[in-house]
């Protein structure tokens, strides 16, 4: 009996006789020669395979994977990602070496045979019956180009990767009828330039310039005649001829690529030799991929820009649409990110806060009449080690952020003022405003149904000192809580609602404000650094609100523009009532609780605000030219800012102007230096006549007389709260992770 053998137990000759059957069906039937015989073969193939008359005539060559570039306004590199690293170049960009080197060692006859190469075929034959297996293959340049455009389209689908790499005699014959189709349609020198763009060389390099750069640092038409063989030898098994792991190995390898060369005459065997007896000379240049490479701390814009792409349906009509696109790569995209203002706001948070520390920070910069993000870091690093994280704390929740942003404090007394001057209220308007006070029996709502104060809720000032009666000026740089509690229960929620949705103010999970006097004067509710920055820069802009935008254009490989999302800007408010906040937030930093955070040499403007049990500490503040956001404390709140120490200073009491004013000052500095310094348009705000508080001690009741002898009608406090007396009670505060703010409670204590 015959022994038997691999393959099934059939005999060297059964093997050659079955091989040879299908090679002749696939490499003379499948490549149109003309044999009158071909039809019978042809016939048999029937039932094994999909008929090959039926197999689509056109292959579908989807645009390769490749390396974005995410570039700041000036054109600089931000960073570079991909899913799969490779810069396309043409043919003439690649040495001449590497072209030779390829062609010699994967199919030397390529220039001389058609989509099959029949002698190879022959000679694979010949090859695995002596072998008694597969020793041999016979695929031409051509046909493992076609195989790895399968293996492309396949994506990260694994699925699709299997069946774009199975063994299979189906597979086989319709990647060699997609082969003759790609040698009628693309000739020789293009083939070999996909081919050289294509194919995967490892260490994540996929194409010939990414390997280039990879193993050697140079671009691929520098490439030498021993960097050309190395190369070449790879693609074959590119983790066991990795000259990174195993020298020897991929030495060897190249140079049978060396000899391989020598052999079919594109080089002499002098030259061979020389090549032979030099070291490989690797200049690793290791894979730099992602937002995490991202220079001067912008890795968190990096993926807020990722973000973008991914949720605006200007890219894509779904989410998984877009991804498809972002993940093919190819695109150089222009963003908003000024360097200077990037540099300078990294500068600022280093030297303020530290990464280690208990607290964090983050610094969002807004371009006013545009809404261009100019500038987008915090104090802890993009990154997954220790005191690293990948929450964006400038952002939503939805855009990478945290989960409800951060409670804002008094920050949000802009918007009420803004909102009551819009109603006709007078920049001049004196309320009582004691220290301490429960908040009104009733505030109208949009809905028309009232909010009303069942549970006795009070608010009270910073300090037991801060008695009114004051104006609205006096109020807002000493940032009087009762002041704006009274101003809400006058106007009513509902301008505040409608203020706030025209200045784009959401809470971090992108929900609306709930309507309760402590979200709409005090700032109980999580807010983003990005959403504080965009508002206030609607100040700035005189009247005029602005969607933030981070791109400014996107190009193709192919240099096709890709359309953009742009800002839309609309009328928030009048001028006038802008000027006049820009004057009223203008005293803030000149002599109110902004001192520390005021700018020298330009008009500026600004709020600060601090939450209760100081868990938050903001500074939000602009010039006519640029708008920032500035936010400090526990992400987790869980840590209250008393006698802490931050960024190696000691501080008591955390205040708004404390800590993010001086960062808001270092980082508007430095962002601003050089460029021009307009003035805001001031308005006159008349000195208001204050009335003084009642005296306490009528004859029947405190204060004398009854209610309608008050000086603030709609107004009914106790005895205590007019002067200045301490009641005890208290509601809820913004806390956990960017709070909710629960009950009504002060949810902003503030300096």
């Amino acid at each position: 009996m015959p022994k038997n053998r691999s393959g099934g137990g059939l005999t060297a000759t059964q093997q050659a006789a079955k091989f040879l059957g299908v090679s002749v069906l696939s490499g003379v039937v499948l490549a149109g020669i003309a044999m009158p015989a071909a039809g019978a073969l042809g016939l048999a193939a029937k039932g094994t395979v999909q008929g090959f008359d039926e197999i689509p005539a056109n292959m579908k060559r989807p645009p390769l994977s490749q390396r974005t570039q995410i570039l700041d306004a000036d054109g600089g590199l931000i960073a570079t990602v991909y899913s799969r690293d490779r810069t396309v170049v043409p043919l003439e960009k690649i040495s001449p070496y590497m072209q030779k080197a390829i062609v010699a060692i994967e199919d030397s006859r390529f220039y001389e045979h058609g989509a099959i190469d029949l002698k190879g075929v022959l000679r694979a034959v010949n090859r695995n019956a002596q072998e008694g297996g597969v020793a041999q293959g016979a695929s031409t340049l051509t046909q493992q180009y076609v195989k790895n455009v399968f293996v492309e389209a396949a994506g990260d689908d694994r699925d699709k990767f299997a069946q774009a790499t199975q063994q299979t005699l189906g597979r086989k014959i319709q990647e060699l009828k997609y082969a003759i189709q790609v040698e009628k349609e693309l000739g020789k020198k293009k083939i070999l330039e996909n081919y050289l763009n294509i194919t995967f060389f490892g260490q994540q390099a996929y194409g010939i310039e990414a390997a280039s750069q990879r193993y050697f640092s140079k671009r691929a038409e520098d490439l030498t005649l021993g960097e050309a063989a190395m190369l070449a030898g790879l693609v074959q098994s590119p983790s066991r001829y990795d000259p990174v792991n195993d020298v020897q190995e991929a030495t060897e390898r190249r140079n049978v690529v060396l000899q391989r060369m020598a052999a079919v005459g594109d080089i002499s065997q002098a030259e061979a030799d020389r090549a032979k007896a030099e070291p490989i000379g690797l200049r690793i240049t290791r894979p730099k991929n992602g937002c995490i490479t991202a220079r001067d701390g912008a890795g968190f814009f990096c993926d807020y820009v990722r973000e973008v792409f991914l949720s605006d349906p200007v890219f894509g009509k779904s989410r998984e649409e877009r991804a498809k696109v972002w993940n093919r790569g190819g695109l150089t995209i222009r963003t908003t990110l000024d360097p200077q203002a990037q540099k300078s706001t990294q500068d600022s948070l280093k030297d303020h806060v530290y990464q280690d520390d208990k607290v964090a920070a983050a610094v969002t910069m807004v371009q006013p009449g545009t809404g261009k993000i100019l500038a987008m870091g915090q104090s802890k690093p993009y990154g997954f080690g220790k005191n690293e994280t990948q929450i964006n704390y400038s952002v939503n929740r939805s855009m990478g952020g945290s989960n409800f942003g951060f409670p804002t404090g008094s920050t949000f007394k802009p918007f009420v003022a803004a909102a009551a001057i819009e109603q006709g209220k007078p920049p001049s308007q004196v309320y009582p405003s004691p220290y301490k006070m429960p908040y009104p029996d009733s505030v109208q709502s949009c809905s028309g149904k009232p909010w009303r104060n069942v549970g006795g809720d009070m608010v009270e000032n910073e300090n037991e000192s801060e008695v009114g009666p004051y104006a609205l000026r006096e109020a807002m740089e000493k940032s009087v809580n009762t002041y704006f509690v009274q101003m809400l229960g006058e106007i009513g929620m509902c301008p505040v609602v409608e203020m706030t949705d025209k200045l784009g103010v959401v809470m971090g999970d992108d929900e609306k404000l709930p309507e309760k006097p402590s979200a709409l004067t005090l700032g109980s509710q999580g807010m983003s650094p990005l959403t504080m920055a965009a508002a206030y820069a609607t100040f700035a802009n005189r009247g005029t609100f602005c969607t933030p935008t981070a791109i400014e254009s996107i190009k193709t490989s192919e240099g096709r523009s890709l359309r953009v999302p742009r800002s839309t800007c609309e009328r928030a408010m009048t001028e006038r009532t802008a000027d006049t906040i820009n004057t009223l937030l203008r005293g803030v930093v000149d002599s109110g609780t902004g001192q520390e955070a005021g700018l020298q040499s330009r008009d500026s403007a600004g709020k600060t605000g601090t939450t209760d049990s100081r868990r938050n500490a903001w500074f939000v503040g602009y010039t006519p030219n640029l708008s920032g956001a500035v936010w400090v404390g526990s992400p987790t709140q869980q840590v209250k800012m008393e006698s802490i120490t931050i960024g190696g200073r000691y501080h008591d009491k955390v205040f708004g102007g404390k800590v993010p004013g001086p960062i808001w000052k270092d980082a508007m500095s430095g962002a601003l230096e050089g460029h021009p310094g307009p003035d805001f348009t001031r308005v006159t705000i008349p000195e208001a006549q204050k009335p003084q508080p009642p005296n306490p001690g009528g004859d029947d009741k405190p204060g004398g007389g009854t209610g309608g002898d008050r000086p603030f009608p709609g107004f009914s406090f106790p005895t205590d709260v007019l002067s200045g007396g301490a009641q005890t009670g208290g509601g809820g505060n913004g806390n956990g992770n960017g709070g909710n703010g629960n009950g009504n409670g002060p949810g902003g204590r503030d300096r």
